[in-house]
């Protein structure tokens, strides 16, 4: 006699649910569980400290575009993205991650987007490899802002500042992505008037530049950028993760309605996101789709959307 099947999940987290349990790495199920399923912070933490190297950096592919065991800048924002969404940024452990960018920062004492440590090593090919590589804010301002949303003070922090509001206070022609990286640092920089004055001129750009699809319906109206995927385009949630966040002043209340009614849309069948990003290595997909799933739910869960 043939077993009846399982009935398919019926809520958007139950069917995220069983893609995770399928697919993602063991931090992303542990992430998946704290968030969504009353999981453990220690639990988190100790899978993410696979990652963790001897010199205070995080490796070992935590950020896939980057393939290789050394410690990078980008692996350690986003480690330490992990640990602030866990209430862990703080203590010896983010003591030793501050002696780490101290001794991987530029002559001007911010981060490099890849330090010259990842030669030899595969690497996202929008990630070049130099041997004296500049400052970036793409990795340099989120790990400013998480430290000080976090009230963390270290002498790192004070020139790496400087930099973050050098560096967001000229941009004119920017990349999407440094766009995020500028509001991940705004959202966390502790001089408030300074922030919304320059948050206020980002968002101009943003409209002016057409660097978020207003409407989904106009696609057309969207500059797609180098690194994302064919097709790929960023919309409202993709700046304004949570409500309180700067860029959520970038829009009105029906655009963003439209770009979370998007983002509802873009579950896939199998009950995963897609990673909008350009696939280059075999495994890419499958360590990128569970955090981009993961970030889809909590941020329609910030904004007040059901998820089951």
């Amino acid at each position: 006699m043939a077993e009846n099947p399982l009935p398919s999940p019926s809520t958007p987290l139950a069917r995220a649910e069983r893609f995770v349990w399928l697919t993602a790495r063991v931090l992303e199920q542990r992430r998946f569980a704290y968030h969504f399923l009353r999981g453990g912070a220690d639990q988190v933490e100790t899978a993410l400290m696979a990652y963790l190297n001897e010199d205070g950096g995080y490796g070992h592919a935590l950020e896939p575009d980057l393939r290789g065991p050394v410690s990078q800048p980008l692996h350690t924002a986003h480690g330490l993205r992990v640990l602030d969404t866990i209430g862990r940024c703080g203590g010896l452990r983010v003591e030793r991650i501050c002696r780490y960018l101290t001794e991987v920062s530029t002559h001007d004492g911010a981060l490099p987007a890849v330090h010259p440590s990842q030669r030899g090593y595969p690497s996202a090919p929008f990630l070049p490899v130099v041997d004296s590589p500049p400052s970036a804010l793409l990795s340099t301002g989120p790990v400013v802002g998480v430290l000080h949303r976090n009230q963390v003070w270290h002498a790192w922090l004070f020139r790496a500042t400087e930099f973050c509001w050098s560096a967001v206070e000229s941009l004119e022609k920017p990349h999407p992505y440094e766009i995020q990286a500028a509001v991940a640092f705004l959202d966390g920089a502790p001089d408030r008037p300074r922030a919304e004055a320059a948050a206020d001129r980002l968002g101009r750009l943003v409209r002016e530049r057409r660097l978020a699809l207003l409407d989904p319906d106009q696609p057309e109206d969207h500059s797609t950028a180098d690194g994302y995927a064919p097709g790929g385009v960023l919309h409202p949630h993709d700046y304004a993760r949570v409500p309180d966040s700067l860029a959520g002043r970038w829009f009105t209340d029906a655009e963003m309605a439209r770009s979370l009614d998007r983002l509802e849309a873009d579950q896939q069948e199998d009950g995963g996101w897609p990673a909008r990003r350009d696939a280059w290595a075999p495994g890419w997909a499958l360590e990128w789709r569970p955090i981009a799933t993961i970030e889809a739910l909590r941020t329609l869960r910030a904004h007040g959307r059901a998820i089951g």
